[in-house]
């Protein structure tokens, strides 16, 4: 596979890591404006493929004309969000910035698999689809993935688990109004209350403390160190090896609806089947009134935030 990485901030670095460890990607092209800071990236990472990385993986510096039979393209350019700043400052700085980023991929392929990183990153990802008339298979919007990693951790640390036995989700925008989906959360088939018996453990399951402690992981993380990169990183690397092995998992990620679940216009993060076409089948699980109700809130407050940008 031949990926390039827009954006050589701490994401983008953080993805780069990821990438060099996947054996089936030959070629990785990193594309910044500060060109001083992706060339150091380049050179520091060319030190670590005598030990552990891919030594056959061949990074180099890249540009837009890098796009045009590119398999994959991950977009992690754009500002964080800065104290004062609030949601809709970001959007708007990282809508533009998506736009920019956009009309220079556009000008020479509509065919390479785009995965959306940078937030808010249902914006961007819608931005990217609607705006462009890219296929919206091929544009991931990371979404919820690395809030579903989080659930799926507590849960596993509370049953003593390995948490990929755990099936669960965070659905909707990647933010505030994210929501866990209790009616489909299971452990191998088993519901999270009858797990608890065959275990013979005596957990009070408060779901809706699991729920809140979830979301508020980001932000903590994000105020003891200023950023986040190392868990939407492993996200990235997750739907990678989704699409370059062809797996066919259904993975919690951001994408256009267009009806699905009666929602249209807006994307954000729905289960969906993902292999090497991208997005293959959006899954629409059959959610409580209430849960649907949570989805349709996370869509209004998405929609509110492009109308008002």
């Amino acid at each position: 596979m031949k990926v390039v990485v827009i954006g050589a901030g701490m994401v983008g670095s953080a993805v780069i890591g990821e990438l060099l460890v996947h054996g089936g990607i030959s070629e990785i092209y990193l594309l910044d404006l500060d060109r001083d800071k992706a060339e150091g990236e380049i050179l520091d990472y060319s030190h670590t493929t005598s030990y552990n990385y891919n030594p056959s993986a061949n990074l180099k510096i890249g540009d837009y004309h890098h796009c045009k039979d590119a398999d994959l393209i991950i977009m992690t350019a754009g500002p964080s969000i800065k104290k004062g700043e609030t949601r809709i400052d970001l959007a708007g700085k990282n809508a533009k910035v998506m736009k920019d980023i956009m009309k220079n991929i556009t000008r020479y392929t509509k065919d390479a698999i785009i995965i959306t990183v940078t937030n808010p990153v249902d914006i961007v990802t819608y931005v990217a689809t609607e705006e462009f008339d890219y296929p919206r298979n091929k544009v991931i919007g990371t979404g919820t993935i690395v809030d579903s990693a989080r659930l799926m951790r507590i849960i596993g640390n509370k049953y003593n688990l390995d948490p990929k036995n755990v099936f669960a989700y965070m659905l909707g925008e990647h933010g505030a109004t994210s929501f866990a989906p209790w009616s489909i959360s299971n452990i191998c088939g088993y519901t999270l209350e009858d797990f608890i018996k065959i275990r013979g453990f005596n957990i009070n399951l408060d779901k809706a403390l699991i729920e809140e402690d979830t979301k508020k992981i980001g932000m903590e993380v994000w105020r003891k160190k200023g950023y986040t990169n190392h868990g939407i990183a492993a996200g990235v690397g997750r739907i990678v090896k989704a699409i370059s092995l062809d797996e066919k998992s259904i993975l919690p990620v951001s994408v256009l609806l267009k009806g699905e679940y009666g929602l249209e216009d807006v994307a954000l993060s729905v289960p969906c089947v993902v292999g090497e076409n991208g997005i293959e089948k959006i899954l629409e699980f059959s959610l409580t009134e209430e849960e649907l109700n949570k989805l349709r809130l996370s869509a209004k407050s998405l929609k509110d935030t492009i109308a008002e940008i």
